[in-house]
């Protein structure tokens, strides 16, 4: 399947200075925060790997910042070590028994990116047991082998464009252009992913729904 991208334009690299350093940092406290929640729990490497349906050497290259985790290894780890989502990537406060609530400033959630995807911003990251994981997401890709693997993870997703436009491609259905303004829902358990089709990476909402907590 073919995709017809336009030739982007030339980077802004005082602009992406910022967005790198940042990842770098973020992706070291990622791997310390899983190997944290994994000695925490008296877990080798080995009986982790089982727990969380994830190889022994991914596991162990994501620990020592070898290699960026995706999104679904990310569920996975989660499920597996019974943790929250939240604890990778920042403190998170707990339950209230009503009337929560999260602010994230423009530019100030916690970041990492997926390979030559995806890059994403993590919102109201504070809160902890969410019914929803709310993402700023800067779509990378521009061919389905920048993709990789089909996404495929347990839940339900929805996208909204903001700026920029992308292809959506899902597992059962044929793929459909997208642009500002416009949206999509969609089964998570189906194999799903995006490409930018734009000059400038498409930047998008992206909210997933997670197992409630344990």
């Amino acid at each position: 399947m073919e995709v017809k991208i336009s030739k982007p334009k030339k980077l802004d690299t005082e602009a992406l200075a910022g967005f790198e350093a940042n990842d770098a940092s973020f992706s070291t406290s990622l791997g310390a925060r899983v190997r944290k929640a994994r000695q925490e729990q008296a877990l080798t490497l080995e009986n982790a790997s089982k727990l969380c349906g994830v190889s022994r050497s991914t596991l162990s290259k994501i620990e020592n910042e070898q290699m960026s985790p995706t999104f679904d290894v990310l569920q996975k780890i989660v499920a597996g070590l019974k943790i929250e989502f939240n604890s990778l990537f920042g403190t998170a406060t707990g339950p209230t028994a009503s009337g929560r609530r999260a602010v994230t400033r423009q530019g100030e959630g916690e970041r990492y990116a997926q390979g030559k995807a995806y890059k994403f911003e993590v919102l109201a990251n504070e809160l902890a047991h969410k019914v929803m994981l709310p993402f700023r997401i800067t779509i990378t890709a521009r061919s389905p082998e920048d993709i990789g693997k089909w996404s495929r993870h347990e839940g339900e997703e929805f996208i909204y464009v903001l700026s920029g436009s992308l292809r959506v491609y899902t597992e059962l259905y044929t793929p459909v252009d997208l642009g500002p303004g416009d949206s999509i829902y969609y089964d998570s358990k189906m194999g799903h992913g995006a490409v930018s089709t734009s000059e400038e990476d498409a930047e998008v909402l992206w909210m997933t729904t997670q197992r409630p907590s344990i």
